[in-house]
């Protein structure tokens, strides 16, 4: 398996595969609107979309999204956010998830940043104590919600060898 920056021309399977892993695991209803963020997300933005690759097959993704003012997690310019990580039900319990989050903790570095954030479901739980085994942290005041009935949880992960909830 190796991990690396998506190609352009990789973009429609990499939303695919997210939307894909997203209904398969029931955290997307048919006709979402989130559907279509998945598809797009990281096309073109700016933002690093990576991908584990193993021959010809797509196993997983994550992207390194840098802070912006549209950040939904982030909240300060020396922040990123990891976004809509997704690994191919097919691939599951290899180590994708956790290669891909090790890569963006990279990316993040390279790109000076202090923190590394991310939100994900409740029901998302064994992404949850992945990120909890990883160094990352709650950080329930920044817990969201993109529409009524979802609360999204939030994680930080400090990059400067600090440890979780930095004061501000």
């Amino acid at each position: 398996m190796m991990v690396r920056d998506a190609r352009a021309a990789e973009m429609p399977r990499v939303g695919e595969l997210r939307v894909r892993t997203y209904t398969e695991q029931g955290l997307l209803g048919p006709g979402s609107d989130y559907a279509h963020t998945l598809r797009r997300l990281g096309d073109g933005s700016g933002d690093r979309v990576l991908v584990a690759v193993e021959g010809g097959s797509l196993l997983g993704t994550a992207t390194f999204k840098p802070y912006r003012e549209d950040s939904e997690v982030a909240h300060f310019p020396d922040e990123a956010e990891l976004r809509a990580v997704a690994v191919a039900p097919e691939s599951h319990r290899r180590g994708v998830g956790r290669e891909l989050v090790e890569a963006t903790l990279r990316v993040a570095r390279e790109y000076g940043t202090r923190r590394l954030v991310l939100s994900t479901q409740p029901a998302m739980t064994a992404a949850q104590h992945m990120y909890e085994k990883m160094g990352f942290v709650r950080i329930p005041e920044r817990d969201w919600s993109p529409y009524r009935g979802l609360t999204l949880l939030a994680y930080e992960r400090a990059l400067d060898g600090s440890c979780g909830n930095s004061p501000r």
